[in-house]
This record gives structure tokens, sequence and C-alpha cells, in this order.
């Protein structure tokens, strides 16, 4: 078998493998693991960050980096919470919110990825402005103050379960469902590969780099919106906490799950497996009565690990 192609099976399957493992070994120690109750606490602390993580996939498979998201997730909640209060949930007009959040992310994503294009700096200073600017906005639009959402259909999104899994859940699942349509149907997506897979080929096969960063992390910013929203239905409150360590734990999902960091692989389904990966050591570290600064500790050994076996460091290059 050729070595590109072993490797290649390698990246793809070994998340997999990590992700039974760790089921196996959590429900060894612990046999409550595998019950379904736990899996729906796993289900509803992974869709948020799985939405989010989804969003920054395309950024990376560009060959880019993205760390607006604690910023834009913030901000896009408070957005929609102000509306959706404002104009009665959904027994007025305060639905339409749901949609606004998701436009307000693709816009500020756009926003930054044009920025990125045009000022001609690199993608994780870009980003990480466009954060603390997301951030900034959400403490004003909120004047100091959380916003409790308590509508009871929006609310049903974590209350209202389907085979004891909560409704977020399948939410997420659409969610996916749609960014794989993108990543493997459309042309936007095909483009994305091609820039990470090599800009100066892209740019001589006459596609335009420029538009296609910035519509990547336009897609991003849209995914961030829809993450936002199942935030506010798993607390019931909108503030600048909404996208906490939303960053950390969304790199790592998508770099766990095998896509690399120098663009060109990787995908959707890889970066769920991912989130799995993260949702079940957070939930299997607690079931068996770690505290939390080993979790800490265990993710971050294991983005080590990830981008150690991903990267191949004879051809290394700088993020983009």
């Amino acid at each position: 078998m050729p070595r590109s192609l072993s490797n290649n099976l390698l990246r793809q399957f070994v998340p997999v493998l990590v992700l039974i493992a760790l089921c196996i070994a959590f429900a060894l120690i612990n046999p409550n693991f595998l019950s379904v109750k736990n899996f729906a606490r796993i289900g509803i602390l992974a869709a948020p960050t799985l939405l989010v993580a989804i969003g920054v996939t395309f950024v990376i498979i560009m060959g880019s980096i993205d760390l607006s998201m604690e910023g834009v997730v913030a901000f896009c909640a408070m957005v929609f919470a102000k509306v959706f209060v404002a104009y009665g949930g959904f027994h007025g007009w305060g639905w339409t919110a749901l949609i606004l959040a998701v436009i307000v992310g693709a816009t500020v994503g756009l926003v930054g990825g044009i920025a990125q294009v045009w000022l001609k700096i690199p993608s994780f200073m870009s980003s990480l402005s466009m954060g603390y600017i997301g951030l900034g906005a959400t403490f004003v639009l909120s004047e100091g103050y959380r916003i409790s959402v308590e509508d009871p259909i929006f609310r049903s999104l974590l209350t209202q379960r389907v085979f004891q899994m909560p409704y977020m859940v399948y939410f997420a699942m659409i969610a996916l469902l749609f960014a794989l349509f993108i990543e493997r149907f459309s042309v936007l997506g095909r483009n994305i590969f091609a820039v990470g897979g090599g800009e100066e080929q892209a740019r001589a096969s006459g596609l335009n780099i420029a538009r296609i960063r910035a519509l990547a992390f336009a897609i991003a910013g849209l995914f961030y919106g829809l993450g936002a929203l199942l935030s506010v239905a798993r607390v019931g409150i909108a503030d600048e906490t909404n996208g906490s360590n939303m960053m950390f734990t969304s790199i790592t999902a998508v770099v766990v799950g095998g896509t690399s960091l120098g663009g060109g692989h990787g995908g959707v389904l890889n970066t769920l497996v991912g989130t799995l990966i993260v949702a079940v050591i957070g939930n299997g570290m607690v079931v068996i009565g770690l505290p939390s600064y080993i979790q800490s500790g265990v993710l971050g050994a294991i983005v080590i690990v990830a981008v150690a076996l991903s990267t191949n460091r004879k051809t290394i290059r700088f993020i983009k």
C-alpha cells in the first residue's frame, strides 16, 4: 500500500478508534457511562460546540485559522435574545430573531474575511480582532445585564426529547447535514478544498482566492450563529459568556477529528468525531470523578498529540 494512502487511512480511522476506546475505558470504570441518560448529557454538551466547530472547519480546511468564535457567538446570542424577548418570542414576531442571529453571524464572518484579504493581514490576527469587537459589542448591547430567554417553545430544544435525546441534538444533526452538503456538493466547498490544497495552483486555475476566503469566513460565522442559538437554549440566558471556551474546544474538536491544520484534508464528519471525543472526555472524567483542571490538562495533551500525528514536518508551512 502506498505510504500516502496508508497515511490518509490512518488519519481517517484513528479518531473513530480513539472514540470507541474512550467509551470502552470509561464504561469499564463506571458502567453508568453507557446509560442513555448519560449519552443525552453528552449530546447536550456537544451540540453547540459541534456547530461552532463545523464553522471553523471550513476555515481550517482552507489553510487559515479563525479565532473569533467566542465574541461572535456571544454577540449573536445577545442579538437573538434582545430581539426574541422584545417581540414576544414564538407568541409574536420574536421567531424572526432566529434568522437574524444567523444573518448577523454570517455578516460578521464576511466582514472579518474581507478585512483579512483586503488588508492582507494574517487570519489569526484579523479573526482574533473580530472576536474582541464582538465581545465589546455584546457588552454595549446588553448594557451589562443578562437576558433571560424563558419561552417554552424555544427552550423545548433542551427540555423536549425524542428517543430520550433532546431536540437540540437533532437540530445539530440537521445543521451537520447542511454543512456536509456545502462541503461535498457545492462549488464553494470544492473551491475551499482547492485553496487549502495549494493556493498558488488554485490561483493558476482561475479561482478568485480573495472571494473564496471571504465566503469561507462567512460560512463559519453562519454556523457560529447557529451555535449561539443552541448555547442560549442550553442555559436559558444570553450574556458575554455564551461563547466562553468555544475557541479551545471547537478547534480542539477539528484537530482531534483529523482535519489538517495545513489545509486541504479533513471535513465536517471528522469534526463530528472530534467533537464527540472532546465531549466524551469531558463527560467521562466527570463521571469517574476527576477534577476540572485534570480535564483541561488531558485535552491540551491530546491536542499536542493530534497535531503531531497529523502534521508532515518535512513539508510544514505556517498557517495562512
